[in-house]
């Protein structure tokens, strides 16, 4: 029996699910982004180990207030659900177009591969799992995962790809190695109603259906 810590990439996993991925069909996923994430992480893990944590690195589009609002009602279920929410933030940036050149403004997540390179680290430092799960495709957690792996050779870091994502590098890496499909998504979903004592309930987002 082992105990398991998911550490999930809520960017990745965002971007995943919108279908924004090379050849991708836009939108394909988005009826899952109600998703119920210690589920997920228990659909990766052996039956005799035990789920003891699942963190999520995420942060709040604060450019948008609509989205702020869905997100901020999310990671109020995930919290009631145990989830940890360890948030970043979104910082403005200047770019060019390769095609057209000219420049324009966007922004960047920050923080997020930071923070899940210390919790991944320190969970293994503190000996708090024996197994750790990174739920991701972003190749920038290879340096906590190559290191956690050297230090703590009795740790196993295995990796899940987002459904759709692939990584030839981050598969060479880890412990083990698994594929997402849709019918993890399906099975992962909260329920379309959720109590929420003092404020009534909780409803799926109209436009995560």
């Amino acid at each position: 029996m082992a105990r398991v810590i998911a550490y999930i990439d809520g960017f990745n996993m965002y971007h995943a699910l919108e279908g924004d991925t090379t050849g991708g069909q836009r939108g394909k996923y988005r009826k899952y982004k109600w998703l119920d994430y210690p589920a997920l992480a228990k659909c990766f893990i052996g039956g005799q180990d035990t789920l003891e944590k699942v963190y999520l690195f995420t942060a709040l589009a604060t450019w948008d207030q609509d989205k702020v609002n869905r997100h901020s009602l999310y990671l109020r279920v995930l919290r009631r659900r145990g989830v940890e929410v360890v948030m970043g933030r979104f910082k403005r940036r200047t770019r060019r177009c390769t095609e057209c050149h000219k420049v324009y403004r966007t922004f960047e997540e920050k923080l997020t591969d930071v923070n899940i390179a210390i919790y991944l680290f320190r969970g293994a430092m503190l000996d708090e799992y024996d197994k750790a799960i990174i739920i991701s495709g972003d190749t920038d957690s290879l340096p906590a995962l190559r290191m956690v792996r050297e230090l703590f050779p009795n740790k196993e870091v295995g990796v899940v790809l987002p459904i759709e994502r692939k990584s030839e590098d981050l598969k060479q890496e880890c412990d083990f190695y698994i594929h997402m499909n849709e019918h993890h998504l399906a099975r992962s979903q909260l329920p379309d109603e959720i109590d929420d004592p003092g404020r009534g309930k909780i409803r799926r987002p109209a436009t995560w259906v």
